[in-house]
């Protein structure tokens, strides 16, 4: 049974949605990744239906030709949207607890780096993790993708990294199994233990115990989908980097790599060698860093939610979108510096300030995003025999205020998830 009214499960039942006012992000077929002029287009069926059948879009089309349909449920969505989910392709969603102290430091004065010297940031919640069990850790993040869920996320990554030993990184990576095992939407989990350098450790020590410790544990269970790296000027440079996805790559690990949230260091011309799936942050960017992208198959994923939180600036989307980069957008939800799960502001983010155009930001956060976890084929569009996972909004005029409405949740019901 659904927990609560907003909240329709579909497993074989026939549930027809009627008098949509837009249906958005309708493709014939799955594109490829949307890129310059392409991301200008987010195909929309004017007062519209659809049908859904056993868990599968079965067909849509416009209400003047709505065929005979025997339902198991009707849906009346006149004055509403019906899109597919957000994908959130960045998170890290599996933590202790909040860092909301750290809020107040920063509130004070005290920038990202010197709350981190300070013994706060990525290694105050890794000496947490290690006291918190695997059931307590599985039970607080249900709890948080339940709320992502309620706010339109209907797929979503979740990294390791806050437990910086072999034995807490496995704890973070089997509950996120758990996760992937009892949710019903797509769950993909990303290898982070080269998130920051443990205390009492050195840095050349440290990258050792991940490439010959973590590494082969997280593959004998079958942990990972991906392999991550901070590539940044105080944790781990590019050698570093090469390191650990030369070793990935023996398991068949693919790169999703954290890269110039502060400093440009080589870490984007090392994603694209080792062919990533995705350079994500990108708030710092050099000529050079636009050259290596363009017209490369690495998507560039922006996480404006941090850079609002942290007051970093933002990353030039616009100027990637022009240079032919394929752009997806994500929340990077996590406890330090993006506490917030809300894609429907992150949406907002990248038009208020990072002037993507609705169209863009949409594409980007379903589309490209779902082909930043290899989800294309089953998340991001409206097809006819995708798995149906759609947003139902409460009334809206046009797709351009789910942005408009900055900082409200647009999502009436959701369907399949």
């Amino acid at each position: 049974m659904p927990k609560n009214s907003n909240e329709i499960p579909i497993n074989t039942v026939k549930i027809l949605i009627k008098n949509i006012k837009q249906l958005v992000q309708v493709r014939g077929q799955t594109p490829p990744p949307l890129r310059g002029e392409q991301t200008n287009r987010l195909p929309v069926i004017e007062n519209a239906w659809l049908l859904v059948d056993n868990e599968i879009i079965a067909g849509f089309g416009n209400m003047d030709r709505l065929p005979s349909v025997q339902a198991d449920e009707i849906i009346d969505a006149s004055g509403r949207l019906v899109m597919p989910a957000w994908v959130d392709s960045h998170t890290h969603l599996v933590f202790p607890a909040s860092r909301y102290e750290e809020f107040t430091d920063k509130i004070r004065g005290l920038s990202y780096e010197q709350i981190a010297a300070k013994g706060g940031g990525i290694l105050n919640s890794a000496r947490k993790l290690r006291q918190t069990s695997e059931d307590e850790l599985f039970e607080s993040a249900k709890q948080r993708l339940a709320l992502a869920k309620q706010y339109g996320t209907g797929a979503v990554e979740i990294k390791s990294g806050y437990g910086l030993s072999t034995e807490a990184e496995l704890k973070m990576l089997r509950v996120i199994k758990r996760l992937k095992e009892t949710e019903n939407i797509p769950v993909k989990a990303t290898f982070l233990g080269a998130h920051a350098v443990p205390e009492n450790i050195k840095k050349e020590d440290y990258v050792q115990i991940i490439i010959r410790e973590m590494l082969p544990e997280i593959a004998k269970e079958q942990l990972a989908d991906y392999v991550d790296v901070f590539t940044e000027k105080g944790y781990f440079d590019a050698g570093d980097t090469e390191q650990i996805l030369n070793a990935a790559s023996q398991y068949g690990l693919k790169p999703k790599i954290h890269v110039n949230q502060f400093t440009s260091i080589g870490g984007i011309e090392t994603a694209v060698k080792y062919q990533a799936l995705s350079v994500d942050h990108l708030e710092v960017m050099t000529e050079e860093d636009f050259r290596l992208l363009e017209n490369s198959g690495v998507i560039a994923t922006a996480l404006p939610g941090c850079s609002f939180f942290i007051d970093i600036p933002y990353a030039p989307v616009k100027k990637m979108i022009e240079r032919n980069i394929i752009v997806a957008l994500a929340t990077d939800f996590n406890p330090g510096s993006a506490p917030s799960w809300n894609m429907n502001f992150i949406i907002s983010l990248a038009c208020i300030k990072q002037k993507l155009t609705p169209e863009q930001a949409i594409n980007a956060a379903t589309i490209n995003a779902a082909y930043a976890l290899e989800l294309q084929n089953q998340s991001g569009i409206i097809r006819k025999g995708a798995p149906a996972r759609l947003l139902v909004t409460v009334p809206l005029q046009h797709y351009g205020e789910l942005p408009y409405y900055f900082g409200t949740n647009p999502v009436e019901k959701t369907i399949g998830f």
